[in-house]
């Protein structure tokens, strides 16, 4: 038996590469950092789980105290002292406070709707109408080929609109995510708004404080789904700095040739 008609050995077979294998090992390896590299974007840009308690806080003080004694006065101004509180946080460790800000900016509107109406339950009307916005906003941007979400997200990912004409596959994914958030939110609408109208202050007050967080989270699981199977970003930024060191290069060869026309 010659040694081509030798059967080879477990040992020989195990130092031997498989294309397929190691293919799919790198794929599966790229898979789970686009995967992460999303999901970090995705905390970056709608504030994580602080930002998450910087939206609830102020409104579940309100719905508690008001729960308590039904007073207006002090609802308000305790939500309104812990949204200031959590913005002097973010300022002495030197975050970002846009969303501690925007917190306040919402505690603050209801405060003016509810004392001008003397109804508590107008504290959380700006804020629904927000919502509301922000639903039609979503929709109206991903029908005109312009998904709010990739607006939001494409200077995270540091592609900015390249999205647009460059990368059809995160356009799509951009558009599947911003119909999701449109839809999840007019969702929330659609149970909030008669609610407003028949609920008593605390009941909606407490409804409203319950769909807080899960539609949020469930608008940010599929916008990562979504993102996850898309092609990665072009990074603009970094074609932007290639270009010009390739620029420098070019002044410094032609430079050099002023200097040493012989060269």
């Amino acid at each position: 038996m010659t040694s081509l008609d030798k059967p080879t050995s477990d040992t020989d077979q195990s130092h031997r590469t498989d294309p397929q294998l190691t293919g799919g090992r790198h794929a599966a390896q790229q898979d789970a950092e686009s995967k992460a590299v999303t999901e970090a974007a995705l905390f970056e840009a709608f504030g994580g789980v602080r930002g998450m308690v910087e939206t609830v806080l102020p409104g579940l003080l309100f719905v508690t105290i008001f729960t308590i004694n039904k007073n207006l006065n002090a609802s308000a101004i305790a939500a309104l002292a812990v949204s200031l509180v959590l913005v002097v946080v973010r300022l002495i460790r030197r975050d970002t406070v846009k969303h501690a800000f925007s917190g306040v900016f919402g505690v603050a509107f209801g405060i003016l709707f509810a004392k001008m109406t003397g109804d508590a339950k107008d504290f959380y009307l700006p804020g629904m109408l927000y919502t509301l916005g922000l639903s039609v906003a979503y929709i109206a941007t991903a029908v005109a080929g312009v998904p709010l979400i990739g607006l939001i997200l494409g200077p995270v990912f540091k592609e900015n609109l390249s999205w647009r004409t460059r990368n059809p596959g995160r356009k799509k994914a951009y558009t599947r995510a911003s119909y999701a958030w449109g839809f999840i939110l007019l969702a929330k609408c659609a149970i909030l708004f008669p609610l407003y109208w028949w609920a008593d202050t605390t009941q909606f007050g407490w409804v409203l404080i319950a769909l807080k967080i899960p539609p949020f989270l469930l608008a940010v699981y599929l916008t990562w789904i979504f993102l996850a199977k898309a092609p990665p970003p072009i990074d603009v930024f970094a074609e932007m700095e290639a270009e010009e060191q390739a620029e420098k290069e070019r002044k410094a060869q032609a430079a050099a040739a002023v200097r040493d026309p012989e060269a």
